[in-house]
């Protein structure tokens, strides 16, 4: 993108001064242009604040122009990056869908198109253009409209007396119609008091009701408190019983303990060498091993008695029974 700076100008004392040549404002198309026409026609202006050959501050010092640093990479991809992104923007916008162009002879024109007129203040050079058109001719009435005729016409011949009378026919009519409504209502008005009086029973009803509920339940509750005085009253009763018996088995333990103490330690004596707490070490001894000791050398001693008086007899047995059998064989 070109970029023109207007010109800078020093005065006579040496002050530094700025000045730009008036321009006319450019009207601008209401219609989409090509942007490649649009950068032809149209002259962009730089920026002059961010302008390095702009002198700022004092005139008088020596103005240095500071060697710019070398970029570094992530900042020159950025620039590529923004590069194709505006290159990706304006082929977009080369690409968007336009006004097309008009027709031989013809040419765009500005239209208000807004629901409200709007008067324009600007004065633009505008030329007369006439045109020649027909006369106009006035409208012909509207003919009335009359609907196809569908169907074929009959006709039918009315004598005299055929035709009912309106007014003498509806009155029957009008007497059912009139005495089946009042008999209607009649039900209906009497069925609305017999409602009232049964709400008004069950009103009765259901008060007495409520009445006599919460007169059972005071009842209840009633009742319920004097059980709970009653156990409570039996509880303390007890507890003092109970601490009355507790309190007289006391007194006699206290009593049997008195008299049992009296001669305790000559009765402990007595018991304690009567269970055997007080003994002889010898006889104790004799008791515990010598005594035991012969006990199973007599029962050892015996059973082999017991063993061999059972093997003679069985030896015994034998030949007695031999001497049974070879008598009977030499008899027979």
């Amino acid at each position: 993108m070109s970029s023109v700076l207007p010109t800078q100008k020093e005065s006579l004392n040496g002050t530094y001064t700025f000045s730009s040549r008036p321009r006319p404002a450019q009207n601008r198309s209401k219609y989409r242009e090509n942007p490649a026409e649009n950068n032809e026609r149209h002259t962009n202006y730089g920026n002059i604040m961010y302008d390095r050959r702009v002198v700022r501050g004092n005139t008088y010092a020596q103005q240095i122009i500071p060697i710019p640093a070398p970029a570094d990479r992530a900042e020159i991809q950025q620039r590529e990056a923004h590069k194709r992104a505006m290159a990706r923007k304006r082929a977009r916008a080369q690409l968007r869908s336009r006004t097309p162009d008009a027709i031989a002879g013809r040419s765009h024109v500005d239209v208000q198109t807004e629901l409200y007129l709007e008067e324009l203040s600007d004065h633009i050079e505008a030329t007369n253009v006439d045109c020649q058109t027909d006369a106009f001719l006035d409208k012909p009435p509207t003919p009335l409209f009359v609907p196809a005729k569908t169907g074929k016409d009959v006709a039918t011949q009315i004598k005299d007396g055929e035709l009912f009378d309106f007014d003498v026919e509806v009155k029957p009519v009008l007497e059912v119609l009139v005495g089946k409504t009042m008999e209607q209502s009649l039900l209906e008005v009497m069925e609305e008091e017999e409602m009232a009086s049964l709400r008004a029973q069950q009103r009765s009803f259901q008060e007495l009701r409520d009445a006599e509920l919460a007169e059972v339940q005071r009842l209840e509750e009633q009742e319920r408190r004097r059980r709970e005085e009653k156990g409570r009253r039996i509880a303390q009763q007890r507890e003092v019983l109970e601490k009355e018996k507790e309190t007289a088995e006391k007194v006699a333990a206290w009593a049997f303990t008195q008299h049992y103490l009296a001669d305790l330690l000559a009765s402990v004596y007595t018991a304690l060498g009567d269970h055997g707490y007080f003994y002889d070490p010898v006889e104790k001894d004799i008791e515990t091993s010598f005594f035991p000791w012969m006990m199973d050398e007599v029962s050892h001693n015996l059973e082999k008695s017991y063993v061999a008086r059972d093997l003679l007899d069985t030896l015994i047995l034998e030949v007695t029974q031999k001497r049974v059998d070879g008598f009977r064989e030499l008899d027979s």
